[in-house]
């Protein structure tokens, strides 16, 4: 089984809009749901980057175990 990793950003630095972005195009694609905790995304970051990315959600007051869509917040739905 093989795992597609997201490309590292070119400063091998994840800012949390890179991460909002990225799990966004996740939930999006089907790929992760609204409800999983944060956590998740590891799956998805080359476990080098991972780090980083931990101290990003940390430094912006995210745990963890939040859920991706209190990552990503609020969405625009084009039609109800």
């Amino acid at each position: 089984m093989s795992v597609n990793t997201l490309p590292s950003p070119a400063s091998n630095h994840y800012s949390l809009q890179t991460l909002k972005d990225e799990a966004r195009h996740l939930v999006e694609k089907g790929v992760l749901s609204r409800q999983q905790p944060i956590y998740t995304l590891c799956q998805y970051i080359p476990a080098r980057e991972w780090i980083g990315v931990e101290c990003e959600l940390d430094r912006c007051d995210f745990l963890l175990r939040d859920r991706i869509g209190d990552l990503i917040a609020c969405e625009v739905w084009e039609n109800d």
